[in-house]
């Protein structure tokens, strides 16, 4: 067996893992990255943020072409070639895990590939294609990620069963898919493949999409979906699923006419889970709490002193730049900084068309925890770049607190919204107030000024909206 000592094991080259490893080795540790995969990159980029974005794109293109005719401009019907559709989707991938593996070697970390079976709080097996490898490590980083969520209800071992990662793979344009679980996952997947061509419905166990989300910023997206699905089906569930000769025969309960229904195939989209039952960790004192998280402190470090973990498997939100952030926060610790990781606002976006994005304090949450609150909104239909783009639909509010407009978070709805997003979070970060936004000049015509006239609508002098502000 081959044996390797190293400062430093990083579990998982995710976002979190191989952030944390690069960090590390930035800082002058001897680190070792240890993932199943050739390249680093994760669950993020190999099955999820960034191929489901590629296909987003392509999407948005094909709708947008469609859209045209509005502008006396117009173009055939799209012709779908899925198999270089694919191929377009794994090119990005292969580019981007080809370079962050680059980026490795450059900064000299020890790239194992293979599984990894923890021997203890110091050691772990590392089994690849060449045989073990033993590591001994000062401290380990736990960056394992997560798995789509499974159903028992709906295990049925069937190539037309999809989940997000087999969704991605773009088997086929189904004529009919079904998405179970109206989140994010399954709206960005649906409206994928509702762009190419399938008729897609939605069915979602709670009364609204995106649950968890407000419900005006939700209402924007809603109403686009409306005429791109097929159908939505709310406070509605499935109970039973059966393969038959031409499709997926589906059993529905709930608020829905038609009970039982056939689909071409149906993609399961209904949340993610941890991946914490990490080989070896019970020859740990790791902690790992009801709903599978590996229970942490706020420098990241677990009940064992010489692991930490970060991402998906330490806790919500499951998402890469959180897992990011989490990574310098346990580096900074492990080498000895004052760090600690409580951020006021973790941007979260729905890539949908148009999108959704919010930091911060909600309206949802402040009613929740019973905290008084002040909202100003600008609608997108007063916003002159929105109008010359021909996406009026959209929405930009701002959460303050009363007693001194300090910004407690903010919410977009309309195309582009995740790029806008970022300047919220600074807002909130930063403590800025309805007046430091109002008098931060903004460049016209573009979408981000409808934050500035947001926080002019605050005091009730917004430019292009007439609200008085209430005495």
């Amino acid at each position: 067996m081959a044996r390797e000592t190293t400062q430093l094991a990083v579990l998982g080259a995710g976002p979190g893992g191989y952030a944390a490893a690069f960090y590390a080795a930035d800082l002058g540790m001897q680190v070792a990255l240890i993932d199943e995969e050739k390249n680093p990159g994760g669950v993020c980029l190999y099955r999820g943020c960034i191929p489901s974005k590629a296909l987003l794109h392509v999407a948005k293109v094909v709708d947008e072409a469609r859209h045209a005719a509005a502008w006396g401009v117009t173009f055939g019907d799209p012709a779908i070639d899925v198999g270089r559709l694919r191929a377009y989707k794994q090119g990005v991938v292969d580019k981007l895990t080809g370079g962050v593996g680059q980026v490795a070697r450059l900064r000299k970390v020890k790239y194992l590939q293979g599984r990894a079976t923890l021997t203890g709080p110091r050691s772990m097996v590392v089994a690849g294609s060449g045989g073990d490898t033993e590591v001994q490590f000062e401290h380990c980083v736990l960056a394992t990620g997560s798995h789509p969520t499974r159903v028992p209800s709906l295990a049925l071992a069937s190539p037309r069963m999809l989940d997000s990662t087999t969704a991605l793979e773009l088997p086929d344009v189904p004529g009919r898919l079904l998405v179970v679980g109206g989140g994010y996952i399954g709206l960005e997947l649906g409206t994928v493949y509702a762009t190419l061509g399938s008729r897609v419905s939605v069915v979602e166990m709670t009364g609204g999409l995106l649950p968890g989300a407000d419900r005006d910023l939700v209402q924007v997206l809603q109403k686009r979906l409306e005429q791109l699905f097929a159908a939505i089906m709310l406070n509605t569930k499935v109970v039973g699923v059966s393969e038959e000769a031409n499709g997926i025969r589906v059993t529905l309960e709930g608020d829905v006419t038609s009970k039982e229904q056939v689909f071409d195939r149906v993609l399961v989209a209904v949340g993610r889970r941890p991946n914490s039952k990490i080989p070896g960790l019970d020859s740990t004192r790791v902690k790992v709490d009801a709903r599978g998280f590996i229970e942490t402190d706020g420098q990241r470090r677990t009940a064992e002193p010489t692991l930490f973990a970060i991402g998906d498997v330490a806790g919500e939100p499951m998402l890469a730049h959180k897992a990011s952030h989490e990574a310098r926060v346990a580096i900074d610790a492990i080498a000895g900084h004052r760090a600690v990781f409580e951020p006021l606002a973790i941007p979260a976006v729905v890539f949908t068309d148009p999108e959704i994005a919010w930091c911060g304090l909600t309206e949802m949450q402040a009613m929740e925890q019973g905290t008084s609150i002040d909202v100003a909104k600008f609608p997108w239909g007063a916003l002159s770049r929105a109008i010359t783009v021909d996406r009026p639909e959209g929405l930009t509010k701002l959460v303050f607190d009363p007693k001194d407009g300090r910004v407690l978070g903010v919410g977009i709805a309309g195309s582009g919204a995740g790029e806008l997003i970022a300047e919220g979070v600074l807002a909130v970060e930063m403590g800025a107030t309805a007046e430091d936004v109002k008098l931060t000049i903004h460049p016209h015509p573009t979408l981000s000024e409808s934050l500035m006239e947001s926080a002019e609508v605050f005091f009730g002098q917004s430019t292009h909206v007439y609200k008085p502000k209430r005495k």
